[in-house]
């Protein structure tokens, strides 16, 4: 890949996270402001950045189109929508669903819940392994190989309390995710908010995509949501047989 298109792309992500000034954005990419001048230009020209009155720049709406083609490519998304959205009118919480795309779990869908409060989780942004429940439910079905790819990416940041901090003690909570059969986020990245997930089967019994449970801890806490496991499976089932999976809804043959 060229430098120059390197850098655009630096900066696409830098920016979409929030407003960045020009000094902000030539200090990111290590280079004079005149150049990094000359590539935010040419990607306002062509939209997908824009300048801001305070004279910080923000990602372009040009973006807004392609994200939506790139989604509506992720036939996973189309096929599970109607599972979650009946979920979600009967839970009333937010159903998060995640796929494994190169090295990176992705969030493609989400139905929001009632009453819940801003959470970080967006559709099409990556979901950190160490914290988000749908992240390692995938990682634990994963072959040892393609998991260690995944997991050099994970910062192992902590959040809060219960934030998992090493590699080893992630690789004894996949164990114990494979073992039951479901993951938890218990307030891992934002502790106001817990999660179950479940794995989703391929007609070949691989996990490449979860989906999650998420609740407010006072509407709902992990005890409360654990009791609404066996609903949750049967939705996760619904859609792994829809992807030809002739097995159980343990991932049983």
């Amino acid at each position: 890949m060229s430098q120059t298109v390197e850098r655009a792309i630096e900066i696409l992500r830098f920016v979409a996270d929030k407003p960045r000034s020009l000094g902000e954005v030539s200090e990111m990419l290590g280079v004079h402001k005149s150049t990094a001048l000359r590539l935010l230009q040419t990607l306002e020209g062509q939209g997908f950045a824009r300048r801001l009155p305070d004279g910080s720049h923000a990602i372009g709406f040009a973006i807004i189109p392609l994200a939506q083609h790139a989604l509506d490519q992720i036939d996973i998304r189309t096929l599970a929508h109607p599972h979650l959205q009946k979920l979600n009118e009967r839970m009333r919480h937010t159903i998060h669903l995640a796929q494994l795309i190169g090295d990176d779990v992705i969030y493609v869908d989400k139905v929001e819940g009632t009453g819940t409060v801003a959470m970080g989780s967006r559709i099409g942004l990556p979901a950190e392994p160490h914290t988000a429940g749908v992240a390692k439910v995938i990682l634990a079905y994963l072959s040892e190989t393609k998991r260690d790819r995944v997991l050099r990416r994970s910062t192992f940041t902590k959040y809060t309390p219960t934030t998992i901090l090493s590699p080893a003690a992630l690789q004894r909570e996949l164990e114990r995710t494979r073992k039951r059969g479901w993951a938890e986020d218990d307030g891992e990245k934002e502790d106001y908010i817990n999660c179950v997930a479940l794995p989703i089967f391929d007609a070949s019994g691989r996990v490449s995509v979860g989906m999650s449970v998420t609740a407010l801890r006072a509407a709902a806490p992990l005890e409360a949501l654990r009791e609404k496991l066996p609903e949750f499976r049967r939705v996760a089932f619904a859609i792994s047989r829809e992807l030809g999976w002739k097995g159980d809804e343990y991932g049983r043959r």
